[in-house]
């Protein structure tokens, strides 16, 4: 059994993935994962045809339990090796990928989860490593970045470093180590989806762990496979995780803040309403 076989257990979320999921678990056999639980977050019985027969073990909830939700239940049900493998259905691991994350949190004891560097299927880089938000970067990037995606607010948002310590990665694929996942008590379930990968990082930075990126390591992400089935309520999910994420993590002034930071999300979730019409 490889190294990475015996030491790394992966949970993949599924919501109507269809073929991506079947690619996305073959590319994590080839890399050498032999332990994998796939959670079905979508309608009951929708996963299992998808998985053409896959080796691996099913968690049917029989209900939506979010993103971060799903992840702890499939980490639950995943047999308890050192590090915790999470990813979305619409990923291909590139070869050596998974043992780059295990190498990198080897060498690095005070990290406790990693991201990789994630490309599109043209090839061009995904932001996957970003800030933190604060009070003039967020505000500029959420009225602005609608209608100007390459503004400086959002370049400098996305993408800070390419390499080593970040304040956050995507929650789209990261190797994590078990023990500080259980420590921080797993993904928030109040977040239901997206910015749950923030706050997974907030707390893990709360309790003195580091987050890492490494660009050793590569997977690529289709994007928007399950997330095309509900776009407008995935808009409104964005925009609610936000809020709550601000006020979760606001302190001091920022706190006195927050209420201008939730009307500037509201603004903005109506702009992205309007000029993107119903699906």
């Amino acid at each position: 059994m490889s190294d990475v076989a015996r030491r790394v257990a992966a949970v993949i979320v599924d919501f109507h993935a269809g073929r991506a999921l079947n690619d996305c678990v073959n590319s994590l056999h080839a890399d050498g994962v032999t332990d994998i639980v796939v959670v079905e977050n979508g309608q009951e019985g929708s996963t299992l045809p998808a998985l053409s027969g896959q080796h691996v073990q099913l968690v049917v909830p029989k209900l939506n339990l979010g993103y971060g939700g799903g992840v702890n239940r499939g980490a639950a049900a995943a047999t308890k090796r050192s590090y915790l493998l999470v990813s979305n259905p619409d990923i291909i691991v590139h070869p050596g990928c998974v043992d780059a994350l295990v190498r990198y949190l080897d060498e690095h004891p005070e990290v406790a989860l990693v991201g990789p560097q994630i490309v599109r299927p043209d090839g061009s880089v995904y932001p996957s490593q970003r800030l933190f938000p604060n009070v003039w970067l967020a505000g500029v990037h959420a009225l602005v970045a609608p209608v100007w995606p390459q503004n400086p607010a959002t370049k400098r948002y996305r993408s800070p470093r390419a390499d080593g310590s970040v304040d956050w990665v995507s929650g789209a694929f990261f190797l994590t180590r078990r023990d500080a996942f259980e420590i921080v008590g797993g993904f928030d379930e109040r977040y239901f989806m997206f910015a749950e990968e923030m706050a997974l990082c907030w707390a893990y930075r709360d309790h003195g762990f580091g987050v890492a990126a490494t660009s050793e390591a590569t997977v690529t992400h289709i994007e928007g496979v399950s997330r095309a089935r509900a776009s407008r309520a995935m808009l409104v999910a964005h925009h609610r995780s936000a809020m709550r994420f601000e006020w979760q993590t606001a302190r001091g002034w920022r706190r006195v803040l927050a209420p201008l930071a939730t009307a500037v999300l509201a603004l903005r979730l109506c702009v992205v309403l309007l000029i993107r019409p119903p699906s």
